[in-house]
């Protein structure tokens, strides 16, 4: 007997009793993309390293210790995507889409970085994401922020906060990186090994360490805030007063810096206690310098990503949402009729009530077990078709949900209009 082949540790399988979340939550938010304008953009599972090595940063934790990188048969170095943002640009200027021309774009699909898996973190993760290209201003971040404060409302998920902050521009960023390498080289007793070693390399990144020995020194160290030039300074506080106008609450968090080395000016997270220690939702920000870093000319973009596995734990954990019935009608025959005769009839209904889910009961079976069967699965109606019925040109309708609706037998056309009427209005 061969040896069971279980899936790879940090992947994971999405069974028919969790899909149906998936689905309702990819709708609600797809379909609010639509409503704000956005158009959806699609590219490749794997890109070669060197996008995601210039795009994100080569001493970043993405790009050292989580892709997914092997060479091809050309030797050439190719990579699961980590993230969407670097592939997007790569698309976009690939196919002249931001050629004099701006773009509000999302995405949709499966990530992979090689960590270590918990709760609401696999190797193997789903994205949605959101960029806009073309908009220099703060209304595109504010944008962004009123549509995600939006989506928590639809899906009906509480008790999220917003935090944002500023990084400046590139040369505000550049210059704030001395000053915390200068700050924390007098520290140095204090600093873990991983800190040690990300000093030099990508200094804003020792500001988010969980490493409570460390949280003094790091509470004590310079902001970016009191290092923003006039110009950041003015493109957050538009951001501030945009939502500030639109009810938005938010809080600013002098710390937050986001793990990518693309981001400049505004940046944010959709944060939740109800996940525990992976309370991230959705995070993003702006990176007006990765177009003209990938090649292309000096644009304007920002935009985020809202990991899809952590936000369906949350609606399941809080049980947010119920499963809608399997199916509105369910068709119960019995043995001793022509199978391929009730088909024909199903296939009927199916073209005349194209709304409607009508699920047959496939293989012999008792009455008493398809009944059973159709209860499972919330049907509304059961439509009947026995030796009686067919004699007849008849079907029999009774209703498994309204017990007050008496069982009736009716002929094909009455038994469209009366499913029409109790089921489309």
């Amino acid at each position: 007997m061969s040896k069971k082949v279980k899936r790879l540790r940090g992947m994971y399988d999405v069974t028919p009793d969790r899909v149906w979340v998936w689905q309702k939550l990819e709708s609600i938010v797809t379909g609010l993309l639509k409503q704000y304008g956005y158009q959806e953009i699609r590219f490749p599972l794997i890109e070669k390293t060197a996008l995601f090595q210039t795009a994100i940063g080569e001493v970043t934790d993405v790009v050292e210790k989580e892709m997914f990188t092997f060479t091809d048969r050309k030797e050439v170095s190719i990579s699961l995507r980590p993230e969407g943002t670097a592939s997007t640009v790569r698309a976009v200027l690939e196919n002249g889409l931001i050629f004099n021309e701006p773009q509000k774009l999302w995405y949709a699909g499966p990530m992979f970085r090689y960590e270590k898996p918990q709760k609401g973190r696999n190797r193997q993760f789903s994205q949605i994401g959101v960029e806009v290209f073309g908009y220099p201003d703060a209304d595109a971040d504010a944008e962004l922020l009123l549509m995600t404060h939006r989506m928590w409302q639809l899906l009906g998920i509480e008790h999220v906060r917003l935090e944002i902050n500023s990084l400046g521009s590139s040369e505000c960023r550049a210059a704030y990186r001395q000053i915390l390498i200068d700050y924390f080289e007098q520290h140095l007793d204090v600093l873990d090994s991983e800190a040690k070693n990300r000093l030099h390399s990508n200094p804003l990144r020792l500001l988010d360490s969980k490493n409570p020995e460390m949280q003094s020194v790091i509470q004590q160290a310079p902001t970016i805030q009191d290092h923003l030039s006039e110009a950041s300074q003015a493109h957050f506080s538009k951001l501030c007063h945009i939502l500030d106008t639109c009810g938005v609450s938010y809080h600013v968090n002098p710390r937050l810096v986001r793990g990518l080395d693309y981001y400049t000016h505004n940046v944010f997270e959709w944060i939740t206690e109800d996940l525990g220690a992976q309370g991230t939702l959705c995070a993003g920000g702006r990176y007006d310098a990765l177009v003209e870093m990938q090649g292309g000319k000096p644009t304007p973009a920002t935009g985020f990503a809202m990991g899809l596995d952590r936000l369906v734990e949350l609606i399941v954990d809080k049980n947010l949402w119920q499963p809608d019935p399997l199916t509105d009608i369910y068709v119960v025959w019995d043995k001793q009729v022509e199978v391929d005769k009730v088909m024909a009839i199903t296939e009927q209904l199916r073209h005349d009530l194209p709304t409607l889910t009508i699920m047959m009961h496939l293989g012999s079976a008792s009455f008493k077990s398809q009944f059973k069967k159709a209860d499972k699965t919330g049907a509304q109606f059961a439509l009947i078709f026995g030796p009686e019925e067919m004699s007849q040109q008849l079907i029999s309708v009774k209703a498994m949900q309204d017990r007050n609706l008496p069982q009736q037998q009716l002929s094909y056309p009455a038994v469209v209009s009366f499913l029409k009427q109790q089921l489309t209005g």
